[in-house]
């Protein structure tokens, strides 16, 4: 990958954003906060997540990050959380990680781990399992949420027909996204902020909180679903825009 050039955002010392979406979406997910934080001047890339396992899809994150080559605020919806988690740590150009209705796991946990921790999450009941095949003639399974339950499971707070469609068009995400551990957690060296989704039916607040605190972040509450990013992106840019400020003191 060729390095990014340089935007005008960056020429006026403004971090680059780079955004990472969950599981069961894609990076449109991230299109009405994109609008905002491009009026406000940031350069913004937001990653096409694999959605393959952690490790994997950190190497790929992170391969963006390195290519930026200029200061990063990584922010993460939810499956995401753990991909930033895991990315940022060790890459001096990042300096802030924002956690959006997010999971940010420590060493050894997995985004199955955290979410069973707390009761409230909806997604073990609405999750549809398709067999895929592999290279070596083997079968992984990758995940969907029925489509008939996105819409109140996931975006209860969008509007209707933006709801229908996302369900339309989300993202598979492989098993071994959900089951496979970080093996390093960067919110323990990098500063965080977390916005916590008091309405999510994925990521239940409570556990949002937990994490919030156990990682000393800055944390705000805001009335939306699990896809708070699509149904209230000023709120949510506006939080980035932030985090993204505290670094620049």
């Amino acid at each position: 990958m060729s390095a990014t050039p340089i935007s005008a955002g960056q020429k006026a010392g403004l971090p680059t954003v780079v955004l990472v979406h969950g599981a069961f979406a894609d990076s449109s997910s991230w299109n009405g906060v994109i609008a905002q934080l491009k009026r406000q001047g940031y350069p913004v890339i937001a990653v096409a997540n694999p959605l393959r396992g952690v490790q994997e899809d950190a190497a790929y994150a992170r391969s963006i990050v390195d290519a930026v080559g200029g200061p990063v605020v990584m922010v993460a919806h939810s499956y995401g959380g753990a991909v930033i988690t895991e990315a940022a740590d060790g890459a001096a150009n990042v300096k802030a990680l924002v956690y959006v209705a997010s999971i940010s796991p420590d060493v050894g946990e997995s985004v199955l781990d955290l979410v069973m921790k707390y009761p409230g999450s909806q997604l073990g009941t609405s999750i549809k399992m398709i067999p895929y095949p592999l290279a070596d003639g083997g079968t992984a399974m990758d995940q969907y949420i029925d489509q008939d339950k996105f819409p109140a499971v996931f975006a209860a707070d969008v509007d209707p027909d933006l709801a229908e469609l996302m369900a339309r068009t989300q993202r598979p995400a492989a098993e071994s996204a959900q089951t496979g551990s970080v093996t390093k957690a960067a919110w323990k060296t990098i500063p965080s902020w977390t916005l916590v989704s008091t309405q999510d039916q994925g990521i239940p607040p409570d556990l949002q909180r937990f994490m919030a605190q156990r990682a000393k972040s800055t944390t705000i509450e805001v009335d939306g679903s699990h896809a708070v990013a699509v149904s209230q992106p000023g709120p949510v840019a506006d939080f980035i825009d932030t985090a993204a400020r505290a670094t620049m003191g």
